[in-house]
This record gives structure tokens, C-alpha cells and sequence, in this order.
């Protein structure tokens, strides 16, 4: 199996959040991935929100990457994005209120991603997720000893879904 790998590094500045998604978008067609592909508009909602954290949650500096596996014919069969930053602070889930205008990325990360963790890294940390071009895959030890890192958040029923409802359209849709 071949695994591509790309990265984009992140200045801790809000714009950034645009540039990465539009990078991520860019690097997904190449890859073969469409862009009205639903994997590819939840890989771009996912970039959205771990990038945005790392902005404004950390104010470092961060690494985006995009690992690109390949099944036959070289089709991506699953994507891996990964955001490290030298925070050494626990990514931290919130539930919030319907008046609240933050607090939901990790729970939409939950709900969008097949799976999901964070690790320490070096002097910081790395924050993942990973989506299944044919979403029938379920979490193994395998993934977690392949990457060193476990699943690390509660599950979030419903709130995921509720949240990307209400922003889906809205805060991701221009770049």
C-alpha cells in the first residue's frame, strides 16, 4: 500500500484557517478525491475545525498534514489528517449551550471522523482523525498500534450532528 504524505505549515493567525482549507482542497483533487465529494467536503470541515483550534486554543505556530493510502489503483481508501503544535495542553471537549458560538469542533470532529486522537509529540502535541473512503471501516487495535496514539474522546450522540446543522453551511462554506 502506498501512503502520500503533505504538509502546510500554520502561522498562528486566523486567516490561516482559509489558506489550510483551500490547501487540503487542493491537495485532495490531486489525490484523485473530488471536490464535491462528501469525503472530501467533511476532510475540508475537519481542516477547518483542528486548524482553527490549533489557531486560536494554542497561538503557535502548527503543522497540518494530509496522509493519502492507497488501495488499487492507487485510490485513496483512507485519509489521515493531523494537525501537531508545540501546546503541550490536552485538546479538551466542551458541550455548549445553543447560544454558544464556540465549543462544538471536537464534537463535530467526533461525529464526522471514523476515528479520532491525540498523543504527545516531541515538545508538543499531535491531534488526528482519519475518514474511510468506504465508511464500513471500525476502529482496530491495528490503527491504534500503527499510529501510536488512541482514541482519547467521549462520544458525543447527537451533538455532532446538531452542530454541523447549524454551522455546516454557514461558517464553512466561503473560504
Amino acid at each position: 500500500m502506498q501512503v502520500l504524505q503533505v504538509q502546510l505549515e500554520i502561522r498562528p493567525d486566523p486567516a490561516e484557517v482559509g489558506r489550510a482549507r483551500r490547501w487540503a482542497r487542493s491537495r485532495l483533487a490531486g489525490s484523485g478525491i473530488a471536490a464535491d465529494e462528501p469525503l472530501a467536503e467533511t476532510l475540508v470541515l475537519l481542516v477547518s475545525e483542528l486548524v482553527t483550534n490549533a489557531v486560536v486554543h494554542t497561538g503557535c505556530p502548527a503543522v497540518l498534514r494530509l496522509l493519502l493510502s492507497g488501495g488499487p489503483a492507487g485510490a485513496a481508501t483512507t485519509v489521515r489528517l493531523e494537525v501537531a503544535d508545540v501546546s503541550t495542553r490536552a485538546p479538551v471537549p466542551r458541550c455548549s449551550g445553543d447560544e454558544s458560538t464556540s465549543g462544538r469542533g471536537l464534537a463535530l470532529v467526533d461525529g464526522l471522523a471514523d476515528r479520532w486522537g491525540w498523543c504527545p509529540e516531541g515538545v508538543g502535541k499531535r491531534i488526528w482523525c482519519e475518514l474511510d473512503r468506504c465508511a464500513t471501516a471500525v476502529e482496530t487495535a491495528e490503527t491504534v498500534a500503527s499510529t501510536g496514539c488512541g482514541r482519547s474522546a467521549p462520544a458525543y450522540e447527537g451533538l455532532a450532528q446538531g452542530a454541523y446543522g447549524a454551522f455546516g453551511g454557514v461558517a464553512y462554506g466561503a473560504v
